[in-house]
């Protein structure tokens, strides 16, 4: 069936940014719920879903450090705004009777389950959305490069992240109307270029984990579906 979905098991990344909304900071709540819906949406066609959460709509690492702050202090701060964020999904996905759970790289016992490969898959087998929270767990390492991670700890099938625009461009088409727009492009391609969607450690991580990336806006509802059945608009990264 042309309708039926490609992917047996994604990663989507999503932006803090992305959960802002109209908002200047922090978290629009219906933000919040129509990706939840969307990720239900998704989830309801049988394909098991993965999720790691920005934090900048809250707080960035490399703002602190750009300012004369530390580095290690500043990135810790940023993993715990993606916990925040990954429980604001959660609470969305529960409200639409979604099973989800949250696993995070820094142990906070009273407020989820710490992360482990084998109870991530577990979770996955069974049915229920997982949230990746808190990073890599380590400093110096964007969301990005979670991302790529936990794709392939996870065994995804893609990596799909939701941006602010519907692909890969030359540059900026927020500030450039005539940058180019790539439908397809390959890892090595986007690392020679230097393109900026992904950090090069992202991009490199799945390239060696034979993982393809979909690059594609957040903003369109019911987008993350199609994209799934292989429609819509977004950019193909592989080989």
């Amino acid at each position: 069936m042309a309708d039926s979905p490609q992917y047996k098991r994604v990663l989507l990344k999503v932006s803090g940014e992305a959960l802002m909304g109209g908002q200047s900071f922090g978290v629009d709540v219906s933000v919040a719920d129509r990706i939840a819906a969307d990720i239900a949406e998704v989830r309801a066609q049988g394909v098991d879903v993965g999720v790691v959460i920005g934090g900048g709509n809250i707080f960035r690492g490399v703002a602190v450090a750009s300012r004369g702050g530390d580095r290690v202090t500043g990135d810790h701060m940023g993993m715990l705004a993606t916990a925040i964020n990954s429980l604001a999904l959660r609470t969305s996905l529960t409200r639409l009777g979604v099973d989800a759970v949250v696993l995070s790289a820094i142990a906070m016992p009273q407020i989820c389950e710490s992360f482990s490969q084998r109870k991530a898959m577990a979770y996955l087998n069974a049915g229920k959305i997982v949230i990746f929270a808190g990073g890599t767990g380590n400093p110096f390492f964007t969301t990005d490069s979670a991302a790529a991670l936990r794709a392939a700890e996870i065994g995804a099938d893609v990596l799909l992240k939701g941006t602010q625009v519907d692909g890969i461009y030359a540059a900026d088409p927020k500030k450039d109307s005539k940058a180019a727009r790539f439908d397809r492009i390959t890892h090595e391609e986007m690392i020679k270029q230097g393109l900026e969607v992904m950090d090069m450690a992202a991009i490199a991580l799945t390239q060696e984990n034979n993982i393809p990336i979909i690059v594609y806006s957040i903003h369109e509802k019911g987008g993350f579906a199609k994209i799934i059945r292989g429609k819509g608009r977004f950019t193909l990264v592989s080989g």
